[in-house]
């Protein structure tokens, strides 16, 4: 018996791994050197680490190329790292900017036009169809998460629902009212819209959605859980970043859930120690590099997210998948000689009874060393008592599981802060 081809998938998902790994190295070849020859930073960058891209015989030189950083995008603000004229350039998205200088990003019409296409390829693989109703509630403006999920909806053929984020009850009514059957937000919020839905008495496994795509903040298996039993939905997991694109680099398939499958014939990926900058063989934890292949405005040569995964080989799609981001390098906290990122707090809160997902880590130093503690809502439906046994249970999972000493403290629902996007889940209360 033959099966019909899901005419939705592109072929090149499930292209051999010759034939992808033959187009990565035709496309990379043809990036290299429209970064070199267009832009400044990296002809200097190239030259210094004696470099061209002339040099590339298979993808594995690749790993004699420079990194880029965060900062080398900042110190070429605005449009130094751009490869086409500024007057292509049909759109330009950036970053808040809270640490420093907005990190800007442009993109050509046929950057956009790609965009568009591994959107909708990744909604394709979560579960999303044409004909379907989505429920946009990333935020829309200078953040790429928005109109990234807008534009790729559309091109698969979706009715979209430009809602944005903030005002959690108008999104409850759009919810009941419009009937979508997926919705786009950050796991943080969407826990908001899901409590508020219960607020307003209605049962969240009752209403309309089947299908969840979330990202923009790590988030755990636990999580899912979590969600998909509240709401009775499927949530996979969508990976992103402006300055590589947007969201769409990489996605989870719906029917196998097991890592985001990296679109590889646009995103070359690879795993660096995050110290010494070496190239870590598949399956070894590390930090994500991408290098794109088809970007015009502005491509990027090896660029370094910070965020920390592996890369494993693919099994619903030909190319390979990422592991759930676990963290990031630049968000891990040092207790006492001990690294511990949010995800690790975030398992062990939602394993324990009478607790809820919404919870923050707060830093502080009353003394000469560091203290942790962990303000965390209890459900509604636990006591006090409850909530005491859960503070001390979770306090040992702790330190049995990560090896540091904490403090819980138990807060009343709806105490901690509703993120209507990232949430922030680390404040820092430590003297400068």
């Amino acid at each position: 018996m033959t099966t019909t081809p899901d005419p939705g998938i592109d072929p090149v998902e499930t292209a051999s791994l010759d034939e992808l790994r033959a187009l990565q190295l035709d496309r990379l070849r043809w990036s290299l050197r429209h970064a070199y020859d267009n832009v400044p930073h990296y002809r200097r960058a190239f030259a210094a680490a004696g470099v061209h891209p002339d040099d590339v015989r298979e993808l594995a030189d690749l790993a004699r190329f420079p990194f880029t950083t965060k900062a080398d995008l900042r110190d070429n603000y605005p449009f130094g790292m751009f490869a086409v004229p500024r007057g292509q350039v049909a759109r330009v998205h950036a970053s808040s900017g809270t640490t420093g200088r907005p990190t800007v990003v442009g993109y050509t019409r046929a950057d956009l036009d790609t965009w568009a296409t591994v959107m909708a390829r990744s909604i394709h693989a979560a579960g999303g169809r044409p004909g379907h109703v989505l429920h946009n509630a990333y935020g829309y403006g200078l953040f790429t998460g928005g109109l990234g999920a807008h534009y790729g909806a559309e091109r698969l053929g979706c009715t979209v629902v430009p809602v944005s984020g903030g005002m959690t009850e108008r999104q409850v009514t759009l919810i009941r009212d419009f009937r979508p059957d997926v919705i786009m937000v950050t796991p943080s919020y969407m826990l908001a819209i899901v409590d508020e839905l219960e607020r307003q008495g209605l049962d969240p496994a009752r209403c309309s959605l089947r299908y969840g795509i979330f990202g923009a903040e790590p988030w755990t298996n636990e999580m899912r859980a979590e969600m998909e039993a509240r709401v009775g939905i499927d949530a996979t997991d969508i990976y992103g970043l402006s300055e590589v694109m947007g969201p769409g680099v990489a996605q989870e398939c719906v029917e196998t859930k097991d890592g985001l499958h990296v679109w590889e014939d646009h995103f070359y990926p690879e795993i660096v120690d995050p110290l010494t900058g070496e190239v870590l063989p598949d399956g070894a934890e590390g930090e994500l590099v991408f290098t794109s292949l088809t970007k015009q405005a502005m491509p990027v040569v090896r660029y370094r997210t910070r965020d920390l995964t592996r890369l494993l080989p693919g099994t619903a799609r030909t190319m390979r998948r990422m592991e759930k981001i676990t963290g990031r390098s630049d968000d891990m906290i040092i207790l006492r000689g001990v690294n511990l990122f949010p995800t690790q707090i975030e398992e062990l809160v939602l394993r324990t009874p009478a607790l809820s997902p919404h919870f923050q880590l707060r830093l502080a130093r009353p003394n000469r060393l560091d203290e942790l503690s962990v303000h965390v809502e209890r459900r509604g439906d636990a006591s006090p008592a409850d909530a005491e046994a859960a503070a001390a249970r979770l306090v040992a999972a702790i330190k049995n599981t990560i090896g540091v000493s904490t403090t819980v403290r138990v807060l009343e629902p709806d105490s901690v802060e509703r993120s209507m996007g990232k949430m922030r889940r680390i404040v820092d209360e430590r003297p400068r």
